[in-house]
């Protein structure tokens, strides 16, 4: 697949799945040495090395408190390491990874950085090994709560741009394309202020006006069970060529 043929986006998709059904599906986990870039609180680190199928599973996270966090954390399979890093200066050495993993994190990578951090990729990875790059789609419902006060559609671009220049200049071979939803669900607002605002990744300074309006509109999404979004994903599946 080229990458003149690649796709932001296939709003014809409706499957909802969960994604640990999909790299579980894609990836030769099987006493792979796997690097994941921008792993935020750990949850996919964690389901990964619980599965016992990784031989070694390198976790990164640029933020700070975030990776305090991870480092203080006693549920965490011995397999994983942790390491304070970017996606554009990965701590490993050339061709020692079999996978490596980014979820939803791309987009997080300063724009100017999305080429060191593709290459990096190819740099770590041996060859024929595989980078998962899952990014967020800009569309659907939970995405019109996120952009009243965070419009990401700039850098979720930018990432696919990143991703395209990437396969179009042979750093990476794309192997395939992935399109599906995945389930985002909140208990209430203390749940989504939780989980969205109060991350430490990134500053969320809103004014009480946009804070109310952010919480209405939420809410308007409640339900009895409370507020259930979809969320369109991405994946492209890369390889480093041999």
């Amino acid at each position: 697949m080229s990458a003149a043929n690649m796709q932001i986006q296939d709003p014809a998709v409706t499957d909802i799945v969960e994604e640990a059904d999909v790299y579980a599906e894609l990836l030769p986990l099987d006493g792979a040495r796997v690097i994941e870039l921008g792993c935020g609180a750990a949850a996919h680190t964690r389901a990964i090395a619980d599965t016992g199928r990784p031989a070694s599973v390198l976790a990164c996270e640029v933020d700070e408190i975030q990776h305090g966090k991870n480092l203080e954390a006693t549920d965490v399979p011995e397999t994983v390491t942790f390491a304070q890093a970017g996606a554009e200066a990965v701590p490993a050495e050339d061709d020692s990874a079999d996978v490596v993993l980014m979820f939803k994190s791309l987009h997080h990578v300063p724009a100017e950085s999305m080429d060191a951090a593709l290459a990096e990729i190819r740099r770590v990875l041996r060859p024929g090994g595989l980078a998962y790059i899952s990014e967020p789609v800009f569309a659907g419902d939970f995405n019109e709560v996120l952009r009243l006060f965070h419009d990401e559609s700039e850098v979720r671009r930018a990432a696919f741009e990143a991703v395209r220049r990437a396969v179009d200049g042979g750093v990476l071979e794309l192997v395939e394309q992935r399109f599906f939803n995945t389930r985002n669900d909140f208990d209430d607002f203390a749940d989504f202020e939780d989980k969205v605002l109060g991350v430490t990744h990134t500053e969320h300074n809103l004014s009480p006006e946009l804070y109310e309006t952010v919480r209405e509109t939420f809410e308007g999404y409640m339900g009895p069970d409370g507020a259930r979004f979809t969320m369109p994903i991405r994946v492209d599946l890369l390889c480093c060529p041999a």
